[in-house]
């Protein structure tokens, strides 16, 4: 009977997503089968309506971004890597900053204790950030909830920016709608191929937003190789979205309408800082090298790495600039937090 009823709220949590991504799509929301289906589940969530994240679908159509964003690999990318030089060099000194400001917020605004506000306050995965934080005895949830809204406020302010001020319209990842038909058997087969031994093997490998990455490179290895030329279908990246969507939103549930909004309220804070930090950063970078003031804000905004490798993708810039800006974040925040974390403790 539980199992039953568990199914059926899933299955109303991705009904509520599906709908919401139309609805995005037909009223011209940028990155609608994401940023949809986000905010529908999380009114449901507010709403207390019995839904549930499908999270035995995130191991599945995680790596199907990391295919889509391998597809987009080129040979001409490796001449481009001296450009990224002084985003990397900076990167460690904007986490300093950034991570800064937010925990101030947390331990000030929020009230949180020194645990729960470090770890909330990271810009680092969320899943990892929970493990970390709950083992050094932090508030689980809180900082759950710290990272869901983080990763929810990046996205609808990064997507209002580009959707409301510059006027971007999204399609299904930012490219021409790929069909079915577009594939061969053989194509289809290494991409599954791609996503499965990228997924696992990069775990294996211990690397980093691993499901992500271990199944971009081997995707950008096949799609330099001439053994595929084509992106995944359309149909299966929209589905891939919604499911993630979905699941963002559906991060909020078991929380109370006051908790959901107090704990938005505060993230927005932190986030706001982290974000006007990201632009300071962001136009230093486009000043002295030149590069692309939006590009170099998708960057450093502290989204999440899918979210921000499929804005990237959606808003036409440089993906693998973006994708690998953010997965050396993470590595960087996981590398280090442990023993920032001591150090902080040990101030107070």
């Amino acid at each position: 009977m539980r199992a039953l009823r568990r199914n059926h709220d899933t299955g109303l949590a991705l009904t509520i997503g599906v709908l919401s991504g139309l609805l995005g799509y037909f009223i011209g929301m940028p990155l609608p089968w994401m940023l949809g289906p986000m905010i529908g589940t999380t009114i449901a969530a507010m709403a207390r309506l019995p839904v549930r994240g499908p999270g035995k679908l995130r191991p599945f159509v995680i790596p199907i971004i990391g295919v889509l964003l391998g597809s987009g690999i080129t040979a001409d990318l490796f001449g481009q890597l001296g450009s990224w030089a002084a985003t990397l060099i900076l990167l460690p000194l904007f986490l300093c900053a950034a991570a800064g400001v937010s925990y101030a917020v947390y331990r000030k605004l929020g009230g949180y204790d020194p645990v729960t506000a470090f770890y909330a306050a990271m810009p680092g995965g969320l899943n990892e950030m929970l493990l970390l934080g709950g083992a050094a005895g932090g508030n689980e949830k809180k900082i759950a909830l710290a990272h869901a809204a983080r990763v929810f406020l990046v996205v609808v302010l990064v997507v209002a920016y580009f959707g409301v001020v510059l006027g971007v319209r999204s399609g299904a990842g930012g490219r021409g709608f790929v069909p079915l038909s577009a594939l061969t058997f053989v194509d289809y087969a290494i991409l599954a191929a791609c996503a499965a031994l990228g997924s696992v093997g990069g775990k294996w490998l211990n690397l980093p937003a691993a499901p992500v990455f271990g199944p971009m490179i081997l995707s950008g290895i096949v799609h330099v190789a001439g053994l595929v030329h084509t992106a995944p279908p359309s149909v299966i990246i929209i589905a891939a979205q919604i499911v993630i969507g979905t699941i963002i939103g559906a991060r909020f549930v078991g929380s109370t309408v006051k908790e959901i909004l107090r704990d938005l309220g505060i993230a927005a804070v932190a986030t706001a800082g982290m974000l006007a930090i990201a632009v300071l950063f962001a136009e230093g970078i486009a000043y002295f090298i030149g590069m692309p003031l939006s590009q170099a804000f998708l960057a450093y905004s502290p989204g999440g790495l899918t979210e921000m490798s499929l804005l990237s993708l959606t808003l036409g810039q440089d993906f693998a600039y973006v994708s690998v800006t953010h997965i050396i974040r993470i590595t960087l925040i996981i590398a280090v937090a442990p023993t920032v974390f001591r150090w902080v403790l040990r101030r107070g």
